[in-house]
């Protein structure tokens, strides 16, 4: 019986660690080759080019953008945090032509499949962000510049051992209110009434931030289509619980 090799330590490098919750769960899922053509054509139309720190999705210290020189003009800005496929913010955004939105996602696919809508219907006031969120609003956008920030259907992390890495936390609660003009708007929503609850359970307790409806939960935001994700909350029985928060 021959000796047992000790198995090699593994590298640990802290930069590209994080101790902040991140909005995503991980990178994953390949592109189609249409997406492929579609992100190699139409990326320097859509894409932020937002330099990366040491991990993947991270913002480089020092990187920022100016919202007025990003879009060409000055007008109202709507961040989604998480935006998928881009359902909701391409819906907003072929709507409100007045109005600046920008989709911020790290799965590539669901990009470039927002990408390829956008460009079907040529719009002008849609940009994309391929970086974390927080990062994003925390360091990448100025203080208060955010008219609306969107947060639909987060990752609930629903074992009690991860809930910990749930996004919306008194830390992300700070940075809202640190990219939100005064009066600007957060708005949550979740078909899972645990998060629900913690969600409205931490932006009651945020400083800076107040209520903006009336009883227990927000009216559903009108401007949020329905969709397929959505509906099969319904479906399975959950509650849609909608939350909305005015920066002071």
């Amino acid at each position: 019986m021959t000796e047992q090799q000790p198995l090699p330590q593994k590298s640990f490098d802290p930069t590209t660690f994080r101790e902040k919750p991140v909005s995503f769960v991980r990178r994953s899922g390949r592109m189609t080759p249409s997406q492929e053509r579609a992100w190699e054509a139409h990326r320097e139309r859509y894409v932020l080019d937002i330099p990366h720190g040491p991990a993947a999705t991270s913002v480089a210290a020092g990187a920022t953008g100016d919202p007025a020189a990003i879009y060409g003009r000055t007008a109202p800005l709507v961040v989604e945090v998480g935006s998928g496929q881009g359902h909701a913010i391409l819906h907003a955004a072929s709507t409100r032509p007045d109005t600046d939105f920008l989709a911020v996602e790290v799965f590539r696919a669901g990009l470039a499949r927002t990408m390829i809508r956008a460009e079907l219907a040529d719009l002008s006031n849609l940009r994309l962000a391929e970086v974390n969120a927080p990062e994003l609003l925390e360091h990448y956008l100025p203080a208060g510049s955010v008219d609306e920030i969107w947060v639909f259907f987060p990752d609930p992390w629903a074992k009690a051992r991860h809930r910990k890495r749930r996004l919306v936390s008194p830390d992300f609660a700070r940075i809202a209110h640190r990219a939100l003009r005064p009066g600007g708007r957060l708005r949550l929503a979740t078909d899972i009434e645990d998060y629900a609850e913690h969600m409205r359970e931490v932006l009651d307790d945020a400083d800076g931030l107040a209520r903006d409806f009336p009883g227990d939960w927000a009216e559903r935001f009108a401007g949020r289509i329905l969709t397929a994700f959505e509906q099969k909350g319904i479906d399975k029985g959950r509650s849609i619980r909608d939350l909305c928060y005015r920066r002071a």
